[in-house]
């Protein structure tokens, strides 16, 4: 008999239930503590490029671009940036979801998938759009059971972020750079108003607000001020970089845009390091009680409920700010606290759960070019990398369990069944491979009277009980 923990096992914790899994579980904790001892490297992502070489596949596009409008003449065939590089984003988005659905290792990519939603890149700012599958596999998943101050430098020097969120326009009110510019446009024999340099603090905001902090942390519109000025020059390659082949590193420190000075941010001060000063800030961010407050209610709403038990918040927040933000430590005493197994825990399915555990369920395996796949998700409200805000995608169940929502899934649920593997799929199979034992009445008998396989496993993935991680 399967324990009712091993399905939470699998099915909250992890992405949902494979053919065989639960009856080869083993004992539920272990079987998670295991995967925090999981090697990061994958072949699932081998050949793809890395975020230099987008950055220079951009390049080489926009040089080819001014070319033609100088020569006045059309890019062939129409080119246009999403044309050009419309199959390396559907080739990244390919191995994600295979990797998801195939995987043994599904509380590892579950909190990679966290983690990816909380430093949330949308990819519908053109300039980021590339960069958001490479943030997940480049700065989000070799950190994952690491220390979160280095997974935060990571995202934040990241091409992705440095691009959603503008700090690649940031500029030091005081720097070489923006003294140069005021000295240009003194010098500016029209009166056509300049371009002028100045200081961006969207990304400071969201490190502050989303990403360590909360938005009751304890910071002011000083602290961003102050954070903002530390991070400048944080920025990319630019064109001169690749002409005189210097750019060597998607992360580039441009010291002469750089606001120089003593920092002070939550109170504590921070002497004029360069590059360094920004990174000493976050690191110090990581470590902060409103930080470990902050991320674990999020890490506690995920993985146990809605409204999680105030005493485990608390306890994942000791364990942060004891073991210095080590998220291996924060993520055995989940798996540790009574509270995390309790019969009342559970999360409602976003769109992304219930499609990768719908396939992982039925053994589903996307091709190289999944757009049925993509297209589902979106209509279904949850477009992969495109949440639409840095705050991410909805992590509770009222964003989600609307009456079109449900509708939409109902749909889905159909769509799913309709692309199952074999003649024949089995429904009372698939739903044992799920729930053990555990399947309610109400769903066994529904799915006992379905007129056709295919019917039969509609009628489970719209069902209730397939809508909640339990």
């Amino acid at each position: 008999m399967v324990a009712a923990q091993a399905v939470s096992a699998v099915n909250r914790f992890g992405l949902g239930a494979k053919p065989g899994e639960l009856v080869n579980l083993g004992d539920p904790r272990e079987w998670l503590l295991a995967q925090l001892r999981h090697d990061k490297s994958t072949p699932a992502f081998a050949g793809l490029p890395d975020s230099l070489q987008y950055l220079r596949l951009e390049n080489d596009y926009r040089r080819e671009r001014t070319a033609a409008r100088k020569a006045n003449k059309a890019m062939p065939g129409q080119d246009t940036f999403a044309q050009r590089f419309r199959d390396a984003q559907m080739q990244e988005l390919a191995r994600r979801y295979r990797l998801a659905v195939s995987t043994d290792a599904g509380f590892f990519e579950r909190l990679v998938r966290f983690w990816s939603n909380h430093f949330a890149v949308s990819v519908d700012k053109r300039t980021s759009a590339l960069y958001a599958a490479p943030m997940e596999r480049e700065a989000i998943r070799p950190h994952v059971l690491g220390g979160f101050s280095d997974l935060l430098i990571a995202v934040e020097q990241h091409p992705a972020m440095l691009r959603y969120l503008d700090n690649v326009r940031s500029v030091g009110e005081q720097s070489r750079f923006a003294q140069r510019a005021r000295e240009r446009a003194m010098r500016r024999a029209d009166d056509a108003p300049a371009r002028r340099a100045g200081l961006n603090e969207n990304l400071a905001r969201e490190i502050l607000e989303l990403h360590t902090l909360g938005v009751n942390g304890g910071y002011t519109q000083a602290d961003v001020t102050e954070l903002a000025k530390a991070i400048t020059g944080w920025s990319l390659p630019v064109q001169q970089d690749w002409e005189r082949g210097r750019a060597t590193s998607a992360f580039v420190f441009r010291a002469g845009a750089h606001e120089g000075g003593t920092r002070s941010v939550v109170g504590k001060h921070y002497a004029e390091t360069g590059e360094a000063q920004g990174r000493t800030i976050l690191q110090d961010l990581a470590h902060h009680p409103s930080t470990a407050r902050h991320l674990s209610y999020k890490l506690a709403r995920h993985f146990v409920g809605d409204a999680p038990p105030p005493a485990l918040v608390e306890r994942l927040a000791k364990t942060w700010q004891r073991e210095e933000g080590d998220l291996r430590a924060v993520y055995r005493t989940l798996i540790g606290s009574d509270e995390a197994w309790s019969p009342d825990a559970r999360k409602f399915k976003t769109p992304d759960d219930f499609v990768v555990s719908a396939m992982r369920a039925t053994g589903t395996i996307p091709n190289e070019r999944p757009r049925a796949l993509l297209q589902l998700l979106t209509r279904m409200g949850q477009p992969p990398f495109n949440p639409g805000s840095p705050a991410g995608f909805a992590d509770a169940a009222d964003g989600w369990s609307g009456p079109d929502a449900v509708w939409k899934r109902i749909q889905a649920a159909q769509a799913l069944a309709e692309t199952a593997p074999g003649a024949q799929p089995d429904p009372i199979a698939t739903a044992a491979a799920v729930f053990g034992e555990h399947l309610d009445d109400a769903t066994a008998s529904a799915l006992r009277r379905a007129e056709s396989p295919r019917e039969g496993l509609a009628l489970l993935f719209a069902s209730p009980a397939f809508q909640w991680r339990t």
